[in-house]
């Protein structure tokens, strides 16, 4: 244990050192976070399949929970819980498209990650990067409960409870809780909590940010104590229901899942749940009375619970659905939280998108219209009035709107065909499409993944240490 502490120290110190400037001591958010006494308890695994070739490289991490699909290297990190996907990786000779060149790789792409400290983290390694295109880096990074990292390599930055980065190259930044930010390029900055941004440079940029007073309600952070709020009770109140996943080794797979469809050996599947056909439902993803149709999807992270999803449908990391119906080919963003209840049900139109990081928390019946774009914080049907604009109005937008706290500027209708676009490319990479014979995707692909198991020193001086691994095909 006294190598595992020395860990975590060095990982603060060097955080401390980038993040000076900010004011920020990553050692008060670190101490509180990880169970040291319970870290030589868990065991880690990686996953095998035959479209994903292995190449891991393990040195002195604790690694408890993650999974691996693709080449990864880790040195004396703590990824607690966390997961690691690298399903997307690009391989040598692949060409990649940016701003109209075509760029070859050189070299097989890997996820690279250096003296970071992560917990319960989802790490996707989409990287849209053309600079260093064979690496995805993550380097001396300090990250908290349940963030995303999604194709956003991260250098020397801090990410608070619930927060993503997506599709945005970070450099030596505080991220706030449940702080959404989708900005290409962003370098020494304090991203205030709750602040939502997509901005693609002079194309259009799309800002809002919730209230402190109503986001401490849902999720607040501060030095020295654990993250709390509703967001952690959720998730708290139902942890029990993982617990068998991860203590029993061999679980026997549901004969009711069609052959298109997958669902992840480290998902919980609870009460009357129905898997359509080309449904993906990925690690510790959570569904209790659900009903899933064709092509709908619940990646990492996810709860749909008591609600039906009438298909094509687009459940991004970290998002909570309850008591709603859903039609076919809405979209809800990364860590939005959706709580219908059963006496005030949410019914959400066809093709509307669910801006990430949106928080809907009825007291009563609410119904949103059809391709609608919806964000905020929306409590009641009145709410919808300044959360919310139909796709059709806002890509007539060319210039300014603003709506109650959200802002928008420049293009509606290229900001309205990127997210539309984005939609159809993770509904193909999916599977969501698939004809029995092409199109395949993460739903055929991962049907039969298999999982190792490794574990850490139970005690000694390295105790809640890992032995040095190295796993190549």
């Amino acid at each position: 244990m006294k190598h595992l502490e020395k860990l975590i120290r060095q990982i603060a110190s060097r955080i401390n050192t980038i993040l000076l400037k900010h004011g920020f001591d990553a050692d008060l958010h670190i101490r509180k976070c990880i169970p040291l006494d319970k870290l030589n308890k868990f065991y880690a695994f990686y996953g095998i399949t035959s479209f994903h070739p292995p190449g891991f490289y393990f040195r002195h991490s604790n690694l408890a929970g993650s999974y691996f699909l693709g080449k990864c290297s880790v040195e004396n990190s703590i990824l607690y819980k966390s997961d690691i996907r690298g399903d997307e990786l690009k391989a040598k000779g692949d060409i990649f498209h940016h701003q109209g060149s075509d760029i070859v790789m050189y070299d097989d792409e890997v996820i690279r990650i250096k003296g970071s400290f992560l917990i319960k983290t989802l790490v996707h390694n989409f990287s849209h990067n053309p600079d260093n295109l064979e690496e995805f880096l993550i380097l001396s990074t300090v990250s908290m409960h349940y963030a995303n990292i999604h194709g956003s390599p991260v250098e020397g930055s801090f990410l608070g409870p619930f927060s993503t980065i997506d599709l945005t190259s970070l450099h030596n930044c505080v991220v706030g809780a449940y702080a959404y930010l989708q900005a290409g390029e962003v370098s020494n900055k304090l991203i205030k909590p709750g602040q939502i941004r997509v901005s693609n440079g002079d194309m259009f940029d799309f800002s809002y940010r919730f209230s402190s007073k109503a986001l401490d309600n849902y999720i607040s952070s501060e030095p020295g104590k654990r993250p709390r709020g509703i967001f952690i009770d959720f998730i708290e109140n139902r942890k029990k229901d993982f617990q068998n996943l991860f203590d029993v080794v061999y679980l026997k797979t549901s004969d009711k899942i069609p052959d298109s469809a997958s669902v992840n050996r480290y998902a919980v599947i609870k009460g009357e749940t129905h898997i359509g056909e080309n449904v993906l439902v990925a690690q510790r993803a959570y569904l209790e009375n659900a009903w899933l149709g064709k092509g709908a999807n619940a990646q990492e992270n996810c709860y749909i619970i008591n609600s039906r999803l009438a298909g094509s449908n687009v459940t991004a990391h970290g998002a909570k659905i309850i008591h709603a119906r859903l039609g076919n080919k809405v979209f809800v963003g990364f860590n939005s939280f959706l709580q219908g209840r059963a006496d005030y049900p949410l019914t959400v139109g066809k093709e509307t998108i669910i801006m990430p990081h949106t928080i809907i928390d009825l007291q009563e019946p609410l119904n949103i219209p059809p391709g609608h774009l919806v964000w905020g914080l929306i409590k009641k049907q009145k709410d919808l009035k300044k959360h919310s604009i139909s796709l059709v109005e806002l890509s007539m937008i060319n210039g300014e709107l603003t709506r109650g706290l959200m802002h928008f500027k420049g293009s509606g209708s290229a900001f309205v065909n990127a997210f539309q676009d984005r939609i159809e490319h993770i509904l193909a990479a999916n599977g969501a499409y698939f004809d029995g014979r092409k199109n395949k995707g993460h739903a055929q692909m991962e049907r039969n993944i298999s999982f190792n198991i490794i574990q850490p020193y139970p005690r000694g001086p390295l105790e809640g240490l890992y032995p040095t691994i190295a796993i190549h095909s």
